[in-house]
């Protein structure tokens, strides 16, 4: 416990799933948090559970493709708290799937916009903030999907998702002698909303855990533990990395 104590965070997409239980354990840990989303009453709800729970956060709700939020976001933190250790950029959509040759050019844009672009927003005015202070950790999700492998009709995820691991790489080198460290986590499959909506038949589930060496999915948990590992100080060494989170899926052929 307490691995986090001291320490400022913010993050995104943390109105439901990994962003959400991400939320609450690095209050848990001792982070006072600026949680940002679109949906102002989950972004509330959000808030009044980690109160509960005797943690400090506050929510700031808006639209990550807007470069605006990302400077409300950290002025919150700044403003409330004193400074920015920590940034979870963990927004991110599904985009226009199907086959490639149908991906409309607006489809494709959106998914850059929100699963890209938008982190390195972020990124540009969190990093910002950190150098302040002496450094912090950026932390990104991407995926496996157009890493490892990827699947046919999700082009447009897997561009925007594995953009980010070249973003992460490009960050760290510049801005490691501020002592900011900047990785990205590629999970697997996530029990969320999000999983569930794309996987919705027990047939596709069962396809989907049998791709896993662990033969199951995660849980939003597991996935935010190891970015609790990349946000603390036992990570102090460990920057510029794609850290698999997938369940063994990238090296399973049974």
């Amino acid at each position: 416990m307490n691995r986090l104590n001291n320490k400022v965070a913010i993050v995104t997409g943390a109105s439901s799933g990994i962003g959400r239980v991400t939320a609450k354990l690095f209050a848990a840990e001792g982070a006072k948090v600026v949680v940002g989303a679109r949906r102002q009453a989950e972004l509330d709800s959000l808030v009044a559970e980690i109160e509960a729970e005797g943690g400090e956060a506050i929510a700031v709700a808006g639209d990550v493709r807007s470069e605006d939020y990302h400077k409300a976001l950290v002025a919150a933190a700044v403003t409330n708290y004193g400074k920015l250790d920590i940034a979870f950029n963990n927004a991110g959509i599904i985009g226009e799937a199907g086959p490639s040759t149908g991906v409309s050019e607006a489809g494709f844009s959106e998914a850059v916009a929100v699963n890209l672009t938008a982190s390195f927003l972020a990124a540009k005015h969190q990093i910002g903030a950190m150098t302040e202070h002496g450094g912090g950790s950026v932390i990104f999700t991407s995926t496996f999907v157009g890493y490892s492998f990827a699947f046919p009709g999700v082009a447009a995820y897997a561009a925007s998702k594995s953009g980010l691991i070249g973003l992460t790489q490009a960050l760290a080198a510049e801005f490691g002698p501020q002592g900011v460290r900047v990785n990205a986590i590629l999970p697997g499959a996530v029990d969320t909303d999000m999983y569930r909506g794309v996987n919705d038949t027990t047939e596709k589930q069962a396809a989907i855990t049998a791709m896993h060496a662990l033969k199951r999915v995660a849980t939003p948990d597991e996935v935010a533990r190891s970015v609790l590992y990349l946000a603390s100080d036992d990570a102090s060494f460990v920057t510029g990395t794609a850290s698999l989170v997938d369940g063994g899926i990238s090296i399973s052929r049974s």
